[in-house]
């Protein structure tokens, strides 16, 4: 018993450096996806093009192969970033590309009638966006999102290829040390928590958008 115990509080330690990559991809990787929707509905067509290159390069090519350029590649042009730092920031240019085509989509999903209304009452385009448009599509966009969000919790297993303590290699190390395969359920039993808790966030934030429909 005393052994599983260890096993798992091992693992668990990598399941911290799960959560912080986690944290540190939503908290830059949503504002970026928010603002490259924006661009990409607006008539600013320079910017525009630059954003559909960004999210047709990060969409287009394997999450491991950008992880390998920004930790192995970007040293050799003399950008030599910590673990950390390296999959921080390409977890969040990742997923702020995929988060930039659903908030797209969600907005451009809301009738344009309401765009029209809007004007008729004065508001700015700022004001529409923050007060009418952006919610009902926030509203809409949920259920993408927490797919998003329970990709990136297994997607974090990519952590290990270089040299981080994520939940994947903690659990490998002690099968290899010990030739039994339960750190791996151990580690199974965690990813399903916590892509548990997301779920039911998302449920109780599709409550508290229900308002909108």
């Amino acid at each position: 018993m005393a052994n599983y115990i260890d096993v798992t509080s091992y693992i668990l330690k990598g399941g911290l450096l799960t959560i912080e990559v986690y944290v540190a991809t939503i908290i830059f990787s949503i504002p970026l996806g928010i603002l490259g929707a924006l661009i990409k509905v607006s008539s600013l067509k320079i910017l525009n093009k630059v954003v559909d290159i960004y999210t047709w390069l990060f969409r287009g090519t394997p999450l491991l192969l950008q992880l390998f350029f920004t930790y192995f590649g970007l040293p050799i042009i003399g950008i030599k970033l910590s673990p950390f730092t390296a999959a921080a920031l390409t977890f969040s240019l990742n997923y702020g590309a995929y988060f930039t085509e659903i908030f797209r989509s969600g907005i451009q999903s809301i009738d344009k009638g309401q765009y029209e209304a809007a004007k008729v009452l004065g508001m700015s385009y700022r004001q529409t966006m923050s007060k009418i448009i952006l919610p009902q599509a926030f509203k809409r966009i949920l259920p993408p999102m927490c797919n998003e969000g329970i990709t990136l919790i297994k997607d974090t297993a990519l952590l290990a290829a270089i040299g981080l303590q994520d939940i994947l290699r903690a659990a490998r190390e002690i099968v290899t040390r010990d030739f039994t395969i339960t750190p791996f359920i151990i580690a199974a039993i965690i990813y399903l928590i916590f892509t548990s808790v997301i779920v039911m966030a998302f449920k109780k934030l599709e409550k508290k958008y229900s308002v909108y429909e």
